[in-house]
C-alpha cells in the first residue's frame, strides 16, 4: 500500500469550515507562507504585562509537551502546526520561564503551559468579540472600535458556541459564497462533532454563502449558520489584517 506523509493525510481527511456551516464542500488546508517572529526567549525570562489593547501571542517553534502547570505534569502535545498551518497562540498568563496559551484543538477552551525556550513571541493589537445575543461581531484595534458588523449565527439547534477563542489562520475560500477568504477559529461546534467524515466541526468566519442568506443578515444579523459566522462580503474584506492569535470572545450578551 502506497504510504503518504502524515501532513496529506490530515489535509486530506479534514476539512470542516464549509460542511460545519452548512456548506456544500469541505476546505483544504495548504501549507501557509512563512513568518518572522522574533527570537526564542530564554527559559528564565519573565514576559511583562501586555500594553492595553494588545496581545501576546506563542509561535511554537517544534511540537513540545503542553503541561498542566508551570513545570507541572505533561497533558499531551502542542503541535507546531495545526492542518498545514502554524501553530500561534494568545498567551493567557505567564510565570517565570513558562507561558500558558490557548489551543486551537478540541475541548473547546483547552489551554496548557509551554517553556518559553518552546516559543517564538510577538503581538497582536486586534481583538473579536461576538455577541450572541445581538448577533453582531465588534472588532477593535489597539481597544479601540473600529467596526460592528452584522452576522449570521449558529440557529438555536446548531448554536455558536461562546467561550474565550482566537483566530487560528486565514484559510482561501472553499468555494463561490464564502468571500475573499476564511478566518479559521480555535472554536468547535458542541453540537455537531463529525462533519461528513471530516473528523472535526471548526467554527470560521467567512461570507454569506448566498444571496439569499446576505439578504437575511441585513442589518441587525440573523440566526441562520450551523454554528459559523457569516458576513456580508464588504465586511469580511476588512479583516484580512486579522493576524493568528487574535483573541475571539464570544458572549451571549452584550
Amino acid at each position: 500500500m502506497m504510504r503518504y506523509p502524515r501532513v496529506f493525510l490530515l489535509l486530506l481527511a479534514v476539512m470542516i469550515v464549509g460542511t460545519s456551516c452548512g456548506a456544500h464542500s469541505r476546505v483544504s488546508l495548504p501549507h501557509s507562507s512563512p513568518t518572522t517572529e522574533a527570537a526564542p526567549a530564554t527559559t528564565t525570562t519573565t514576559i511583562p504585562p501586555n500594553p492595553p489593547g494588545v496581545t501576546t501571542v506563542a509561535a511554537v517553534i517544534a511540537s513540545a509537551a503542553g503541561h498542566i502547570s508551570p513545570g507541572g505534569p505533561v497533558d499531551g502535545i502542542v503541535p507546531a502546526s495545526w492542518y498545514g498551518y502554524r501553530s500561534i497562540l494568545p498567551v493567557i498568563n505567564r510565570q517565570p520561564g513558562w507561558v500558558e496559551v490557548r489551543l486551537a484543538q478540541r475541548p473547546n477552551q483547552s489551554t496548557a503551559w509551554l517553556p518559553l525556550a518552546d516559543v517564538r513571541l510577538s503581538m497582536t493589537p486586534w481583538s473579536l468579540v461576538l455577541s450572541l445575543s445581538t448577533a453582531h461581531l465588534q472588532v477593535f484595534d489597539d481597544n479601540r472600535l473600529l467596526y460592528d458588523f452584522p452576522a449570521g449565527i449558529g440557529t438555536p439547534s446548531d448554536p455558536t458556541p461562546t467561550g474565550h477563542y482566537f483566530i487560528a489562520m486565514t484559510v482561501p475560500p472553499p468555494g463561490p459564497g464564502y468571500g475573499a477568504f476564511v478566518l479559521a477559529t480555535s472554536a468547535h461546534s458542541d453540537a455537531i462533532a463529525d462533519w461528513d467524515g471530516s473528523g472535526d466541526a471548526v467554527i470560521g468566519i467567512h461570507g454569506p454563502i448566498d444571496a439569499y442568506d446576505d439578504t437575511l443578515i441585513g442589518a441587525t444579523g440573523a440566526r441562520i449558520s450551523h454554528g459559523c459566522v457569516r458576513l456580508h462580503d464588504s465586511d469580511l474584506s476588512l479583516l484580512g489584517a486579522v493576524l493568528p492569535g487574535t483573541p475571539l470572545d464570544i458572549v451571549s450578551t452584550n
